[in-house]
């Protein structure tokens, strides 16, 4: 394959995550607001969002297997049109005012985001081996757009039909997701390796019992479940403190571009200092969202802090990716890769369902001050993984 060819591939998957992630930003900006509206009572105003997490992590798996039987493409199509599909059922539920059936089609948005997320290890067998990092961190960068496309057309859709507020945004959402399946047909995946039952390598159970692949999974739980505990209430908090939704919206525009804009340096960061340093830098951010998330309930804190949570979890989360593929050889990816996102977006489910009880009963300051400990758990498990590989090889301090 030329590398013209291979930059095409990543590029277009940049594209296609551009416009899917405009789906999932869209949800985090306007799903726990659209609990509040239509659920019976108010602690379950954020149930939507935890929902769309359970559909996360209940596609990762389903999604895997997909790709090992029929290809990359396929399990990325699939996701596109679980993606027209929320943005459908979504509109309808808010057209009809139904708290279920906008459940419902949070589960087929969760599908979707959780095929998203495996464009960043797709662009990883687009490239050579030590172009990986790179190609996952510029498909990653790809959610810049992302950003600010998906708060945008929440701020200039949410009120067109004015008797059913945000029911525009969906049907937009979902015309995203049919753009973003076209830009998918181009995409080639001819490093993809081969699926043969003679070829899948080690068992499961070895390679997950891996220090370094423990450390890698609980490093990815704790940035991206922290990382949604905290943003999926921020919205909600925003809206309780009496702050206007256009800066609500802003809010999580600056977050989505925050989790994205690090990734065009991020990939040659971590082949430069190691992808353990790089997760030790994220977990500091976002211990430091929290921190700022406590002092104060002004417009500049929230916006503060979830720019920092959004730096945070991506040099968490891609730090945390980074060190799973020097886990596992090519034949095992998709298969750990699997593993790797259903144990993520699973604990995420935790997370997700605890955030809006706590923030009803015990306010936003608490709810900040409870992301410290798993932090802190994270970054000690880091230090154990050094202390216990110390000079092991390259692999130690570059993957």
């Amino acid at each position: 394959m030329s590398t013209s060819r291979i930059n095409a591939d990543v590029v277009r998957l940049a594209t296609a995550q551009a416009l899917a992630g405009a789906n999932s930003t869209v949800v985090y900006a306007t799903a726990a607001i659209i609990g509040h509206m239509l659920a019976p009572t108010p602690s379950l105003a954020t149930l939507p969002v935890s929902i769309f997490v359970v559909g996360m992590a209940a596609a990762t798996l389903p999604i895997g297997v997909m790709t090992r039987r029929y290809g990359r493409k396929a399990a990325a199509l699939f996701g596109n049109a679980c993606g027209v599909i929320v943005g459908l059922l979504a509109a309808l539920a808010l057209v009809i005012q139904s708290f279920s059936l906008f459940c419902v089609a949070m589960l087929s948005g969760g599908a979707y985001a959780a095929a998203v997320l495996t464009f960043r290890f797709a662009a990883a067998e687009c490239v050579p081996a030590e172009s990986r990092a790179r190609a996952m961190s510029t498909v990653l960068a790809g959610g810049i757009a992302a950003g600010v496309l998906g708060p945008q057309l929440v701020t200039v859709t949410m009120n067109l039909w004015s008797p059913h507020a945000y029911a525009v945004t969906y049907l937009s959402s979902a015309g995203a997701a049919v753009l973003s399946g076209i830009v998918l047909m181009g995409v080639r995946f001819e490093h993809q390796p081969p699926v043969s039952v003679h070829a899948q390598g080690r068992p499961s159970s070895a390679i997950v019992r891996q220090p370094r692949f423990v450390v890698a999974m609980l490093c990815g739980v704790v940035s991206y479940m922290m990382m949604n505990f905290m943003m999926t209430s921020a919205p909600l908090a925003m809206e309780l403190c009496g702050i206007p939704r256009v800066h609500s919206n802003y809010g999580i525009e600056i977050h989505v571009i925050a989790m994205y804009l690090p990734s065009f340096f991020t990939g040659r960061l971590i082949a430069r200092v190691g992808a353990p340093t790089v997760i030790l830098a994220g977990l500091a951010l976002i211990a430091l969202a929290s921190v700022t998330g406590m002092t104060g309930l002004s417009v500049d804190h929230f916006w503060v802090a979830l720019m920092l949570l959004g730096l945070g979890w991506n040099f968490g989360f891609l730090g945390a990716s980074a060190l799973v593929l020097a886990c596992h050889a090519p034949a095992e990816g998709p298969r750990v890769q699997s593993i790797y996102d259903f144990v993520v977006f699973g604990a995420m489910v935790v997370g997700s369902f605890a955030s809006g009880g706590l923030l009803a009963s015990y306010g936003w300051d608490v709810l900040c001050a409870l992301m410290l400990l798993p932090v802190l758990i994270a970054v000690t498990g880091l230090f154990w993984l050094r202390w216990r590989q110390p000079r092991t090889g390259p692999l130690a301090h570059r993957s």
